[in-house]
């Protein structure tokens, strides 16, 4: 260990940071920073100089900064007083893409799963909050846990969507080079993407992608071209996963935030939530962003999240069919990573962006990250007007120190799997990640028995939008909501919001709504329908207008009423 830490003195002294401001020490083969800097972005520089040193295969970076806000202790002790609600064989946290898509890999067993998610909708966190597009695999580090899931994963998509029946287009994608220097990193790409099976991999000269994408610049002169790449909505698959985890006999409990986990014998026995105790036989950690502080919970901490923002930009429908396919760039002037694309409902996205931020729950959007990605988007391609930009957001993935992803039964906890540190690619790998928990989770119960009946097809709905003058004439026949237009800029009937509301995950609040029918998403924004899908959340949920809610608790829409209404005598 002292040829680390002397290691280490150096790196500091590299980094112009005084090494004294930074103590390590270690437990076991885990190396833990602790201490205060001037910067939050000197704490994840700190993170990833000790990750990299020799020897370093698990560390926590316990490191706060002068401008990183304060955390409060929050007192959890009155829930320990509350009775069990639930108990489950196997126990799944986390409803992204990474928990919906373990929870149905394992609903072909004779198993009682419970999902816990903490917020009001699945797909809340890094999920809804990426561009939805399926890596090829040719940036991942040859021999790295994400590139064996990256391009399994990917190659697995196509199954899923034929299963699950969500939109999947295998578009293919671009990473442009201008100059000499970006054409060398082409080469770096080839090669390495070469090395973890990526098919199709090759380069192209600028005039030669042109054919394939007309509006990439002029003054691209060669791009890497991978034809496996594609694009998904996110949302729209962690919801066809969940259904058909539900289908098969899957049990998700929703606004249920673990506070704590009770072990007994090694192995974690009860879960303190918000909404009462769960026992469970097997606990898996998918939780995303809390992923370490859930590994911390079962004195298993050996990894830190880092939250890595990214802005996207959404333009409008007007500009569909510009762009079909993704166009990165090599690293170089623009070097944060993101670039445009057209998601598969023909909307043009730029982004994302990258920028390292101490708060997990913080999305705010900042205006040279937002000028980042509309500039890089502008200098990638062309015959786009700035002008048709209709909103932007932004959203954090959940990386390790080590970026990597962390898929691995517990080593000190005897029921635990780990899956975290599921950063970008993490949706492309995500058929791959629940194949591989699963495999996993075998080895912890290789008893286990199949079910004779599971059933891996989604029933196909064919959204209103998509739907012939025929087929809509009998839906309207069969449901006369479905004849009443509530978003026009989506063509979203009250019936198909009325469905979603009722849906095996129910939609609840405005963005549940919205990621269900997009009824908000178009050119107005939620300007026209917002407020008429408020009075149908309140009207189908029994409850007062003022108690809808955008996306959850404390982002109530209405604060009150301005005029009463006088009751009939």
């Amino acid at each position: 260990m002292t040829g680390i830490n002397d290691l280490f003195l150096q790196e500091m002294e590299k980094l112009s940071l005084d090494p004294a401001s930074v103590q390590l020490t270690w437990q076991d083969d885990i190396l833990i920073l602790s201490g205060c800097l001037k910067c939050w972005q000197q704490v994840v520089d700190v993170g990833h100089m000790a990750a990299k040193l020799p020897g370093v295969k698990k560390l926590v970076n316990h490191l706060t900064s002068e401008d990183a806000p304060k955390k409060e202790k929050r007192d959890i002790s009155t829930y320990y007083d509350k009775d069990e609600i639930d108990r489950a064989d196997v126990v799944i946290i986390g409803a992204g893409v990474t928990g919906c898509g373990i929870a149905r890999q394992l609903s072909k067993y004779n198993l009682d799963i419970l999902v816990l998610e903490k917020e009001e909708d699945i797909s809340c966190g890094t999920t809804k909050c990426n561009n939805g597009m399926i890596h090829s695999g040719y940036d991942s580090k040859h021999g790295s846990l994400k590139a064996q899931m990256n391009v399994k994963g990917n190659a697995m998509y196509s199954q899923w969507a034929e299963e699950l029946h969500f939109a999947f287009h295998r578009t293919g994608s671009f990473v442009l080079a201008f100059d000499e220097k970006e054409r060398e990193v082409l080469r770096y790409y080839l090669e390495n993407g070469t090395k973890n099976g990526v098919p199709g991999i090759a380069i192209l000269s600028g005039d030669e992608a042109r054919k394939i994408e007309p509006n990439i610049s002029d003054d691209a002169v060669e791009a890497l071209w991978t034809p496996s790449a594609g694009y998904v909505e996110p949302y729209e698959v962690a919801l066809a996963l969940m259904e058909n985890a539900i289908d098969n006999g899957v049990r998700l409990r929703l606004d249920c935030e673990i506070l704590d986990i009770q072990k007994e014998e090694k192995k974690a026995v009860t879960l303190i939530t918000s909404q009462g105790k769960i026992h469970c036989q097997y606990l898996i950690n998918a939780a995303g962003l809390y992923s370490d502080e859930i590994a911390a919970m079962l004195d298993d901490e050996f990894f830190t999240i880092h939250p890595r923002r990214g802005t996207l930009v959404i333009y409008d429908k007007e500009n569909k069919g510009k762009i079909h396919t993704f166009s990165g760039q090599a690293p170089g002037a623009y070097s944060k990573g993101g670039g445009p694309q057209e998601t598969p409902e023909g909307t043009l996205l730029f982004g994302p962006s990258a920028k390292e931020v101490p708060e997990k729950d913080n999305l705010a959007v900042d205006q040279d990250d937002l000028d980042f990605v509309i500039n890089k988007g502008m200098y990638l391609v062309k015959n786009i007007d700035r002008n048709t930009l209709i909103t932007f957001f932004g959203g954090n993935r959940a990386a390790t120190y080590h970026e990597d992803f962390i898929i691995q039964c517990s080593e000190k906890v005897e029921n635990v799997i780990h899956a975290a540190g599921i950063q970008s690619p993490g949706l492309a790998s995500s058929p791959a990640i629940a194949e591989r928990v699963e495999q996993l989770f075998l080895t912890l119960k290789p008893d286990v028995t199949k079910k004779e009946d599971y059933n891996p097809i989604r029933r196909e709905k064919k959204p209103f939008r998509f739907c012939t003058m025929e087929e809509r004439d009998a839906l309207i026949k069969e449901n006369p909501l479905y004849g009443r237009i509530i978003c026009r800029c989506e063509t979203v009937p009250e019936g198909e919001i009325v469905d979603a509301i009722h849906g095996k995950v129910p939609a609840r609040n405005i963005d549940a709504v919205k990621r269900r029918t997009r009824a908000g998403m178009g050119r107005c924004q939620g300007g026209f329908c917002q407020a008429k899908v408020l009075e149908i959340l309140a009207r189908e949920l029994g409850m007062e207008e003022t108690e809808v809610t955008l996306k959850g608790k404390g982002s109530n829409i209405l604060k009150e009423r301005t005029r009463q209404v006088e009751e009939d005598e």
